[in-house]
């Protein structure tokens, strides 16, 4: 698996250390692991998970701005946990509704020796304890869904990262809130058959 990392890395032109490597591929191990009893996503093959969560979250981080950022809906905490690992100066906040996939993060958090992500249980919209440089979502919902749960969480000068297949311009002008499109962003995420897009907002 690190082979098939580290070609996926250079492809996607993305330099990590040994150490940040191994934690990536643990950490899909240990997904793999937890997947059979726990449901936690529906990639099965490791192989897969490398491209289809690891490379589909690192692929956004040299466009993250600021240093505190919080992902809803975090899931089994994609994008947060790969990106906490490729971003050890950054702290993270992911935030989830359901009980086994935070039971999870704390799991995996442990074993793999991660320090700058705080897991929390908490639906979106009552979780009012800070506000953030980015917000992040992946696969989470609409863009007017995202935006008006969480238009609470960024900071005065924060940005909201939305995490998309192919980039509907309708879904922009569906939101209802006050916002700016700052840029639409073609990701490229290598061997990943589909299109994938970064969608990033302002209040």
């Amino acid at each position: 698996m690190l082979a098939k990392l580290d070609r996926l890395l250079a492809q996607a032109e993305i330099s990590l250390t040994d150490q940040q490597k191994q934690q990536l591929v643990d950490f899909v191990k240990l997904l793999d692991k937890w997947n059979k009893a726990y449901n936690l996503t529906s990639v099965r093959n490791p192989d897969e998970m490398l491209v289809k969560h690891i490379l589909d979250s690192l692929v956004v981080s040299k466009h993250l701005q600021g240093n505190n950022f919080i992902d809803v809906g975090t899931g089994p905490g994609l994008p947060g946990i790969p990106l906490a690992i490729a971003n050890p100066d950054k702290q993270f906040v992911l935030l989830d509704s359901l009980g086994k996939r935070i039971t999870f993060i704390k799991n995996a958090l442990r074993e793999l020796g991660i320090k700058n992500v705080t897991p929390v249980l908490s639906r979106v919209e009552e979780y009012q304890e800070q506000q953030f440089d980015g917000v992040l979502s992946r696969a989470f919902a609409s863009l007017n869904d995202m935006v008006d749960w969480c238009y609470h969480l960024p900071n005065e000068n924060g940005h909201f990262y939305a995490l998309k297949g192919v980039y509907q311009q309708q879904e922009v002008s569906e939101i209802e809130k006050a916002v700016n499109l700052i840029e639409v962003i073609p990701l490229n995420v290598p061997e990943l058959v589909g299109e994938r897009h970064l969608v990033v907002l302002s209040k």
